[in-house]
């Protein structure tokens, strides 16, 4: 086995394999295939805090303080970075704003609404 490459330029996603002629995309290994609406709404009832927003899902998290938001986005961060999947990001002083969409499928797919149960879970 390969270990797994930062980039890759064939695809979007962190990328497996040994020359850019024999690429695997890890987002292979999990459907890409845009929701329904009544799969998002369906998902929508497991993250309670989330709301959609067009073809993205949205939280605003209320922290102490900087720090404290600065923390949780480290917390933020560290599973995104494992689930390769990233949300966009806003920080006003205390206050998180996180947004989910899988720009390379176009609109909302079953990584977001994962992904977002995960950073639920955080709170």
């Amino acid at each position: 086995m390969v270990a797994p490459r930062r980039s890759c330029t064939a695809c979007s996603g962190v990328c497996l394999g040994r020359s850019a002629d024999e690429v695997t995309c890890e987002w292979y290994a999990v459907s890409m295939s845009l929701l329904t609406e009544t799969q998002i709404s369906d998902e929508l009832g497991t993250v309670p805090r989330w709301t959609r927003d067009g073809d993205s899902i949205v939280t605003v998290t209320e922290r102490a303080d900087f720090r404290d938001a600065l923390l949780y986005l480290g917390a933020v961060a560290y599973l995104a970075e494992t689930a390769g999947h990233h949300p966009d990001i806003t920080i006003n002083w205390n206050k998180v704003t996180l947004t989910l969409s899988t720009h390379s499928a176009g609109g909302l797919t079953e990584n977001d609404f994962a992904l977002a149960r995960q950073i639920s879970a955080l709170s």
